[in-house]
């Protein structure tokens, strides 16, 4: 979004970054457009009552002015405002201003200040100066009232045109003791203080944004009436109550729920009344949805098999049934009234090609890594006696000689003073060794063996 200010090359405009809220005005927010101000008309003189907006459309207000001054509508005006100056845009003027007047409900007693004459290029700087301010200020004016522990939040600081006053708008769920404030507030920025409570709405709509939607948020660029907005318009629109979904970037729920509620409440009154339920000879049928756009109501009933089927049926043919039933009468079944002529809509299937064939990995041989000095399992743990594992093959080494079978010949030496068992062999033992540590011990044993040997404990007779 950009007006035809804003620069550009080979045509297309680059935008002021604003989020649509430039400070020429073009794309103001909360804009009325004038459209008396552009048509060859002899002025009125009738009305003498203008509108001007404030902060490019964050605040507007209704002021006096005489017709002999040489403004139009878009111009920078400086008014008077009880405590000095400020400085605006001149928004709306003619026969429009009582219609805005009469729908934003302001009465002409109320309109008590005039416009004082055409802005300058000072003033207009004076006023840069001032929107300048408005960022550290609210920064600052936020670590004070943090300080002070006070349960609110700052949303907005609007510097006055001539920054002999500023504005602080704030959100808070109670009541606020805000004199110890205010009073740290005119210490520290030397200006006239004014705390003004606002609501969520309110400040979502001063400080703007993008909605789920996509576009800019309603309540800052041309929705000025809340309306109270609850739950029940979600159900009439049979919408998921899901309160994040619902839910605006102010915390409350969305204002666009209430845009197509009146569609929604014209089509239900055209379906049957008191349908949550009806009778058929299978059973009784439970409303489960409405579609609305086409006119169908689901019914789901159980089968005698158990399974739980969803039949969809037009409206008519639903008040036929409640006709029926009204009657003491009960239809066969759901599906001899369901209407012929609606077809549930089939999709069709993408055709997909088949890959599968196309690319195969081959398959990766695993092998079982083995730590060194690691014994394989089943040759050694805690059991006494050798496992069936754990023997050796005799079908190759075994030769009958005398009738006795002969035992295998081990190639490595036997030490002196090893017990073998009756077969000849190892004998096993209950201890799982370990390599490295038998390996530091070894070379200690020379050492440590007379330190770790203890004299025999005497024995009485």
């Amino acid at each position: 979004m950009a007006c035809a200010s804003c620069s550009g090359t080979n045509g297309v405009s680059k935008g002021c970054g604003n989020k649509g809220h430039c400070a020429s005005g073009s794309c103001n927010k909360l804009n009325t457009y004038d459209w008396l101000s552009k048509r060859d008309l002899p002025r009125p003189t009738g009305q003498n009552i203008v509108e001007v907006s404030f902060k490019n459309g964050a605040r507007k207000d209704f002021f006096f002015m005489d017709h002999t001054l040489p403004v139009v509508t878009g111009d920078m005006i400086v008014v008077n405002s009880g405590n000095g100056y400020d400085i605006g845009r001149l928004s709306l003027t003619g026969d429009l201003v009582p219609l805005q007047m009469k729908k934003k409900k302001v009465k002409q007693d109320r309109v008590q200040y005039n416009v004082i004459r055409k802005a300058n290029e000072r003033d207009l700087e004076k006023l840069q100066e001032a929107r300048d301010l408005e960022k550290q200020t609210m920064v600052r004016a936020r670590v004070i009232a943090r300080t002070l522990n006070l349960d609110m939040k700052l949303g907005d600081v609007e510097y006055q045109g001539d920054k002999r006053k500023a504005t602080f708008y704030y959100t808070a769920e109670g009541r606020i003791d805000f004199r110890e404030l205010v009073r740290s507030y005119a210490k520290e920025f030397r200006v006239k203080i004014e705390m003004r409570q606002i609501g969520s709405r309110q400040e979502s709509a001063r400080i703007g944004g993008i909605g789920s939607c996509g576009r800019e948020l309603c309540c800052s660029t041309w929705l000025t009436d809340f309306k109270s907005v609850s739950t029940t318009a979600a159900r009439y629109q049979y919408m998921a109550i899901n309160q994040s979904k619902l839910s605006g970037q102010c915390g409350r729920l969305k204002c666009c729920l209430n845009y197509e509620l009146d569609n929604y409440m014209d089509a239900l009154s055209h379906f049957p009344e008191k349908a949550d339920y009806i009778h058929t000879a299978d059973g009784k049928a439970k409303l489960m949805k409405i579609d609305i756009f086409k006119g169908l109501m689901y019914y789901s009933l159980k089968s005698p098999k158990g399974r739980m089927t969803v039949v969809p049926m037009d409206k008519e043919d639903v008040k036929k049934v409640i006709e029926l039933n009204k009657n003491g009468e009960k239809p066969a079944s759901l599906a001899s009234l369901q209407n012929m002529s609606y077809t549930p809509e089939i999709e069709d299937e993408p055709d997909y090609e088949d890959v599968t064939g196309a690319v195969e990995l081959p398959s990766k041989k695993r092998r079982n890594k083995r730590r060194k000095g690691s014994e394989p399992k089943g040759k050694s743990g805690g059991n006494n006696k050798p496992t069936s594992s754990s023997k050796p093959n005799r079908s190759k080494s075994v030769k009958k000689q005398g009738g006795k079978p002969s035992q295998p010949k081990s190639n490595a030496p036997k030490k002196q003073g090893e017990k073998t068992n009756a077969e000849g062999g190892k004998k096993p033992t209950n201890k799982r060794r370990n390599p490295r540590k038998n390996r530091g011990q070894r070379k200690n044993d020379g050492g440590n063996k007379q330190q770790n040997s203890k004299p025999p404990k005497e024995t009485k007779s």
